[in-house]
């Protein structure tokens, strides 16, 4: 027996017109690539979006075609969100902090027939052009005025073209599982892989971060973006925010302390996401004015993923009245899979270290996320929080494939995708990432997890930022070679940090060695880039210790 009730399709245009009607004068405001402060509302933003979907039309721009975007956190942008997908499109955000060749290989891959950008890229698009099999149309993401000189076929001026067209456009009704849009991976080994997202998904994502388990939004949020609008859909956000009818302000191309921090205290910003790099710069240019005191912002929650926060960044905002939410997801995940937000009710009794030692795992997974955690044999592990095995994930916003490629044993055989995380899981739910699989440290047959060195380096008051890699050992196969960045004006040395360290992991985890640097290599999306620093480090081999 089937139930009595009405089928509607989930669509990403539903999320926009919600917003349109419910919350129609919601702002969102944007610091522009051109320079100024942009405002807009809801309504205005789904009438724009309505425009681009006429606009595309007219170019011949069919269900399935990709637009890809070269673009930063900005009202433009969030149009293509939505004046893209809900057209049947499928909207391709490229990332731009990739190498040029990566960049040049995901817009040929996923074969993209037109190409937005801002201004801020017009050298990278000129020199791309002549290499971009599929591009048919170039569109300046900016107005008449902004104009850059470019010697490109088919270009046009986005204001020009949404202005030209009327927002009477009608959303189609199709497939909930038709792509609605793309998003590749930033490895750093190998071609990075594309990530195809429905309409279905994509909603389905959007519900569960609306809710507390979730990213908690709501109507009463004023939300800073400072996750890029070219990483896994923002993490979801701009979905989550036009479905409850949050203020959204963009930061634009600067991620600046001081543009940050003056976005927060203008704008009432509540709530705000971002990857631990930015929030670490955040933190230093407060630190840098005296005048400036964190505990006085309007801001009450911060988002931090992308990769695991140290304790003590954690430890910072809490102490000054600052909610910390911390996940664990990946572009495969759309993000979403585990969230650290709110303690149980059990927990809210614990010491203040207690506590703490909880809000830096990764979290608890949230409804529609299965996940286990199996050793190499594919036996699953206990949830006790000391077994280790290899992160498995399911579900209705995780991937299934890869865009284009063989998919046929990406899966196991109960369909759980293999994440490439070793963690734990505890009795309560929570996940301890332990490392990545190619980044744990092998030691004698032990685990040595560089997650962990690094964060207990880092809770240093003299580090700045920290990286262990494995290196060569004759005996022991692998040992931990700590690389360091000490903040400015620090004076640390290896034997103060070994002591430090020497009084908060075992013993045979210490480091055989620490090297100080100047800067570490990050990938496009903040990570570490440890395969450069492997190359690096590759002619350094432990002595034989006696």
């Amino acid at each position: 027996m089937l139930g009595i009730m009405q089928e509607h399709p989930l669509m990403i245009s539903s999320l926009i017109e919600h917003a349109a009607r419910f919350h129609p004068d919601s702002e969102i405001v944007t610091r522009t690539v051109e320079g100024p402060i942009h405002r807009t509302n809801y309504l205005e933003l789904r009438n724009r979006s309505k425009q681009v979907a006429n606009a595309l039309e007219k170019l011949g721009i069919e269900q399935g075609d990709r637009v890809g975007t070269l673009a930063w956190n900005t009202y433009r942008h969030m149009e293509l969100y939505f004046g893209v997908s809900g057209s049947g499109a499928v909207l391709h955000t490229i990332n731009p902090r990739l190498f040029e060749e990566q960049i040049e290989y995901i817009i040929n891959h996923a074969e993209d027939r037109v190409l937005m950008f801002d201004i801020a890229f017009t050298d990278l698009v000129q020199k791309l052009a002549p290499k971009l099999k599929s591009v048919e149309f170039y569109i300046a993401m900016t107005d008449k005025d902004s104009m850059p000189d470019m010697d490109l076929p088919n270009l046009y001026c986005y204001e020009e073209l949404v202005q030209a067209e009327k927002p009477d456009y009608q959303w189609p009704l199709f497939d909930e599982r038709t792509a609605s849009s793309l998003c590749y991976t930033s490895g750093t080994t190998g071609n990075p892989k594309g990530v195809l997202y429905s309409h279905r998904s994509t909603v389905l994502h959007t519900i569960m971060a609306a809710t507390p388990d979730g990213a908690n939004i709501s109507a009463s949020e004023c939300l800073l973006l400072i996750v890029p609008m070219f990483h896994a859909n923002a993490w979801g956000i701009p979905y989550a925010a036009a479905m409850t009818g949050a203020k959204v302000v963009l930061p634009g191309p600067r991620l600046d302390g001081e543009n940050l921090y003056d976005l927060m205290a203008t704008e009432g910003v509540t709530f705000s996401q971002g990857v631990p790099t930015v929030w670490l710069m955040f933190l230093q240019y407060i630190d840098s004015k005296p005048g400036l005191d964190l505990s006085k912002l309007p801001l009450r929650k911060v988002s931090i993923g992308g990769a695991a926060p140290p304790r003590s960044m954690i430890e910072r905002f809490e102490d000054n009245g600052i909610d910390v939410m911390q996940g664990w997801g990946m572009t495969e995940t759309s993000p979403l899979g585990f969230v650290n937000g709110d303690l149980l009710p059990k927990h809210k009794n614990l010491s203040k270290d207690e506590r703490f030692a909880i809000k830096s795992k990764q979290g608890r997974g949230i409804w529609g996320v299965e996940s286990k955690i199996t050793d190499d044999e594919g036996n699953e592990q206990p949830w006790d929080g000391e077994s280790v095995g290899n992160l498995m994930i399911r579900g209705p916003w995780i991937a299934a494939g890869y865009f284009k490629k063989d998919n046929s044993d990406q899966l196991d055989a109960d369909g759980y995708f293999p994440t490439g995380d070793i963690a734990t899981i505890d009795s309560n739910g929570y996940l301890q990432l332990v490392d990545r699989s190619k980044d744990v440290i092998k030691s004698g047959g032990e685990w040595i997890s560089t997650m962990e060195l690094e964060n207990q380096a880092v809770s240093h008051p003299d580090v700045a930022e920290a990286a262990v890699i494995g290196i060569h050992h004759p005996t022991w196969q692998e040992r931990p070679l700590l690389i360091v960045v000490a903040k400015e004006g620090a004076t640390v040395t290896s034997d103060d940090l070994m002591q430090f360290l020497g009084e908060r992991v075992a013993k045979w985890w210490l480091p055989d060695d620490i090297a100080f640097v100047d800067e570490l290599p990050h990938t496009a999306t903040g990570k570490l880039l440890k395969t450069k620093l492997r190359e690096q480090f590759k002619g350094y081999v432990a002595a034989e210790s006696s």
